[in-house]
Order: C-alpha cells, then sequence, then structure tokens
C-alpha cells in the first residue's frame, strides 16, 4: 500500500523522487520512475572489472546450466526456490558451495556479484551525488519508514536540516533523524500513507524527495 501510494504521488505531480534503502525494486514495481536506489538492486549483478550490469534472473540461469549434475546429485535440479534475505546476503559454508561452478561476466570474464552494497561497502559516488541533487531541489523531505539509522542515508536528512528544508518522519519507534525534523508522526507508514496521499490529492502540495 505505501509503493503505491508514493507512486500515486509522483503521478499527480506532489513527489519528485524518492531515496530508497530498499534492494528489492517495490517502488519501481508500484509505478514509481525517479527512484534512487541508494544501496543497489538485489534483481540486478554487476562486474567488479568492467561495470557491466545484467539481470540476475539471467545469471541464475547460467548457473543452472553450468550445473546440472551437481544439482542433480543434491536433488535439487527441480527444487521451488528458497527464500531469500531482503539484501540477499546468505551465509554458506564451504562444504555446500563445493564443486560449484560459479558463471563470470560475459564481457570481460571478470567476478560477478548482485548490485547491492552489503554492509561495510560504500554507496557509489554517482548514487550519493543523485540524491543529494534531490535533496537539495526539494521543498520538504519525508522519511518513511526507516529508522535511517544507517549513515548512508542519515546523512541526506542532515543535508535537508542544513538547508532548513522541512523534514517530516513516518515511522513507528525512534528514528536517528527525531531531532532534525519539524513532524514526527509514530504510527505505521502502512496506515498513515494512502491517507496523507488522499489528503494531499484533494488540496495539491509541495514537491518532495
Amino acid at each position: 500500500a505505501v509503493h503505491a501510494s508514493l507512486a500515486s504521488l509522483e503521478r499527480i505531480g506532489l513527489l519528485h523522487g524518492i531515496v530508497t534503502q530498499n534492494v528489492d525494486g517495490l517502488h519501481q514495481a508500484a509505478g514509481s520512475s525517479n527512484c534512487i536506489d541508494l544501496h543497489g538492486r538485489i534483481d540486478q549483478v554487476e562486474c567488479l572489472d568492467c561495470g557491466a550490469r545484467t539481470e540476475r534472473a539471467d545469471l541464475q540461469e547460467r548457473i543452472r546450466d553450468l550445473n546440472l549434475s551437481w544439482l542433480q546429485e543434491r536433488g535439487l535440479l527441480n527444487a521451488p526456490p528458497v527464500e531469500m534475505r531482503a539484501d540477499g546476503d546468505s551465509e554458506l559454508t564451504a562444504e555446500q558451495v563445493s564443486g560449484l561452478r560459479v558463471p563470470s561476466c560475459v564481457g570481460c570474464g571478470g567476478m560477478l556479484k548482485p548490485r547491492v552494497t552489503f554492509f561495510g561497502g560504500s554507496v557509489p559516488k554517482p548514487t550519493v551525488e543523485a540524491a543529494s541533487a534531490a535533496v537539495a531541489h526539494a521543498d520538504a523531505v519525508i522519511v518513511v519508514g526507516s529508522t535511517v539509522q544507517v549513515f548512508s542515508a542519515f546523512r541526506f536528512v542532515r543535508q535537508a536540516a542544513a538547508a532548513k528544508i522541512p523534514i517530516a518522519i513516518i515511522n513507528i519507534g525512534d528514528t536517528r533523524a527525531d531531532a532534525l525534523a519539524q513532524l514526527r508522526i509514530g504510527s505505521d507508514a502502512a496506515d498513515v500513507v494512502p491517507k496523507l496521499v488522499h489528503a494531499l490529492s484533494n488540496k495539491g502540495g509541495a514537491r518532495s524527495s
């Protein structure tokens, strides 16, 4: 409901950008077109050498084709997909992946990884610059359903505060940015955002990020 509501705000011109920490692509799936994926996308793969990006689904097919006998030996050839963590990060033992063949980049033969910034990694500079520009051009910033605990996201709220851009927070529980906000709603975003969209759709509103 939240993703669809934010997409509705964009369609009527009241929301001009989303900076999301999620890597699931659900904002785009809901219809948002101006979305900056701060920590990347789990449905995409990138080469560490040449930077080429491909779809994760295509890589999964390549892995399957390279490891048919490996999958058959373990009874996994026709097994249903397992649920992944939201960040795509799973711990596997050396024994579990022993003998598994991992494809390389089709273009240069380099090593591939999910196009996400894992814990301890750095957000790419172009992504940081794009998010900073979105905040700089906003009339207001709304933090939706996030504690903005990690600095990669918090810095943009701090940027807005330094520029005296109004900040509103919709989140259950405390957030790192509470002291910077002019409005704090301690409720579930799924309950609040659709009502906010309804109200703004009827009245018009400010340009937000």
